[in-house]
């Protein structure tokens, strides 16, 4: 398990440089008091490890830049991949407050050469526009939806795609979260293009933190959406980390067919392949306990299989928190 005692961790992503697993995170001190300002407060941290068990911190990685910026109110959550010229690429949500004071979010990047110092790129490369997404001119949402980059190399070898969290500008307002979709042949310059699901009825207002993996040689896309956030044909199931079932990593993704992997008590649910043996592992971020308050902090990893042709946590293997032990959804 990963945890600062004296700040709140929670999203976070991962790479693998061959010799050590990287983990990059959001986190923010707990002397804010509510967990829900640590939003606004958020740096990126920067963690290592040989084991995916036991982490030492290292320094961070990225904090918000000097105003005007896109990226002044805070950094949010990314992903990373290494350039075939050995460059890597850390893109991450840059947010920033418009003039009424809602939150905007715009895709940046950074670079580094050893994963420990990384240099901005000036300026955001994507954000929310018409006709394929949602911005703020609609005032159905309680922000610009347009973050949680998920960066990788397109299966045929024909440049790089990315899923963004968005929102499409139609349908019922609690259904209208999308996964947003961009190209790019050099990872500097990023096409938008239409998103790769569709807004639905049994859909979800936002879908956070996507990311596709081929699961012991099955496609499957992950996000996560709390019940407070999804539409009314889903407020009965308690879900935190969602899995759907796909044909190919670019989609298109059948979202109504999601199905919980984890419940509330487990968030932004992160798939990472054990270098050593080749196992698939689930980690996510201790979310909720028992009495509702957030808690913060990495869960050990947890060893994930097909069962039934869904995505599962193998029984008994869930990390213990502080509260008790981990829920992992019923199937």
């Amino acid at each position: 398990m990963f945890d600062l005692p004296g700040s709140w961790v929670w999203d976070f992503w991962f790479a693998d440089d061959g010799e050590q697993y990287h983990l990059f995170f959001l986190y923010a001190s707990r002397a804010l008091k509510d967990p829900d300002a640590r939003h606004y407060r958020a740096s990126i941290g920067h963690a290592v490890s040989t084991d995916l068990v036991s982490w030492t911190q290292v320094a961070d990685a990225l904090v918000r830049s000097d105003g005007p910026a896109f990226d002044d109110l805070a950094t949010w959550t990314g992903s990373i991949v290494r350039h075939p010229d050995g460059t890597w690429f850390l893109f991450y949500t840059g947010s920033t407050l418009a003039a009424h004071g809602k939150n905007v979010q715009r895709i940046g990047y950074a670079t580094s050469s050893d994963l420990h110092v990384w240099t901005k790129a000036p300026g955001p490369v994507l954000e929310a526009a018409a006709p394929w997404y949602e911005t703020l001119e609609s005032d159905a949402w309680h922000d610009e939806a347009f973050r949680d980059p998920w960066v990788f190399a397109d299966p045929d070898g024909d440049g790089w795609h990315m899923l963004v969290t968005a929102r499409a500008p139609h349908g019922p307002a609690d259904g209208r979260g999308v996964v947003g979709h961009a190209r790019s042949w050099d990872l500097r310059r990023w096409e938008l293009r239409p998103p790769l699901s569709v807004p639905s009825p049994r859909g979800f207002g936002q879908l956070e933190v996507t990311q596709v993996e081929v699961v012991d040689g099955r496609p499957v896309l992950l996000f996560s959406c709390l019940a407070e956030h999804a539409s009314a044909a889903r407020r009965g199931t308690p879900g935190g980390t969602w899995a759907v079932p796909a044909e190919s990593l670019t989609g298109p993704f059948d979202v109504d067919a999601a199905y919980p992997v984890t419940d509330d008590s487990l968030y932004v649910g992160r798939l990472l392949r054990r270098r050593d043996d080749g196992q698939w592992l689930l980690f996510a971020f201790r979310n909720a306990g028992p009495d509702g308050s957030f808690v913060g902090g990495i869960s050990d990893p947890m060893p994930v299989a097909w069962r039934h042709g869904r995505l599962t946590v193998e029984a008994g293997l869930a990390p213990a928190t502080e509260n008790g032990t981990a829920a992992i959804a019923s199937h």
